[in-house]
């Protein structure tokens, strides 16, 4: 592992220092490590080359001379490295403040800030901490790669194309293309165990995604039961808030006297009737059947003392 580490790393050097595109032959020549053999160093290189690519080094290939086919490679230093960002003294402040105010378990925010040109201004009191799970860094390869990500989940196996990992309501979240149950779904990573890591460049993520959206806010939204259309009737003096937080696109019907019928998708149920439950008398589950009956039970629980 440590040869492997040098070699890359060489190759690393050798590609952003030269100001021409290198060859395969230039490169066995100048980085040690690789085999003897025409085809033997170029499987090697061709493996090395993809797993620089795959943690974002930005080899590229160009032509060596206009006058042949002849291809090199090189990083160009204006694609690899950071740009000056010129942070004023009022900027590096507030980055002060957001790094010691929300801190990430096992993060280097104060490193990172010397890096950006040092500590300005006062820190601020920890408002928050983020925690770090040991899932997160072959997930979050598994995204920077294109892999496909595999998984224990509720006792089965699961496989998904990882779109983002976004941090909402105190928890991680996995968001990607479920090829098992060929949907969008969204999966709490401390939840997951025993984590691999497939072969990279395996999927494109859909363009203009914006991964927060596929976790949903509502609760009834994060769960694994199978999904229902919930069919909820409020009364109008609660119709407009209830529309705010659900979302124009689940009103099905609105009435003469201004109550509003939703269609709610659910794969908590447990959760959506405590939504519904501290809606008082103000909304009544109209179906499906089973979803009705349940809610019944639960408020004949609640007149009767019940836990």
């Amino acid at each position: 592992m440590s040869d492997r580490v040098e070699r890359l790393t060489n190759l690393v050097a050798n590609l952003l220092a030269t100001r021409r595109p290198l060859t395969l032959d230039e490169i066995v020549d100048l980085v040690p490590g690789y085999p003897s053999g025409k085809a033997s160093y170029r499987r090697q290189f061709e493996r090395d080359k993809d797993a620089l690519r795959g943690i974002g080094v930005p080899i590229v290939i160009e032509p060596v001379d206009h006058l042949g086919p002849e291809v090199g490679y090189r990083i160009r230093p204006e694609d690899y490295y950071l740009p000056e960002l010129d942070l004023t003294a009022e900027e590096r402040a507030a980055l002060h403040v957001a790094v010691t105010a929300v801190h990430l378990e096992g993060g280097e925010g104060r490193e990172a800030l010397w890096k950006l040109g040092g500590l300005a201004g006062e820190g601020a009191p920890a408002l928050a901490t983020i925690p770090s799970l040991p899932e997160l860094e072959p997930l979050f390869d598994a995204y920077r790669r294109r892999a496909v990500a595999g998984f224990s989940y509720r006792g089965g196996r699961r496989r998904l194309e990882p779109y983002g990992i976004v941090f909402r309501r105190g928890h991680w979240y996995v968001v990607g293309h479920d090829l098992d149950r060929d949907e969008p779904r969204a999966f709490r990573v401390d939840r997951l165990t025993d984590v691999e890591v497939g072969e990279a460049g395996t999927f494109e993520r859909p363009p203009q995604l914006v991964p927060t959206e596929l976790v949903r806010a509502q609760p009834w939204s994060f769960g694994d039961e199978e999904a229902i259309e919930a069919l909820l009737l409020v009364d109008r003096t609660q119709a407009a808030v209830v529309a705010e937080q659900l979302g124009d696109e689940t009103v099905k019907e609105r009435r003469d006297d201004g109550s509003v019928l939703f269609g709610v998708a659910v794969t908590n149920r447990s959760a959506f009737l405590s939504f519904v439950l501290g809606l008082l008398d103000h909304a009544e589950v109209l179906g499906p059947p089973a979803l009705r009956e349940e809610m019944v039970e639960w408020l004949e629980a609640v007149a009767g003392g019940s836990p």
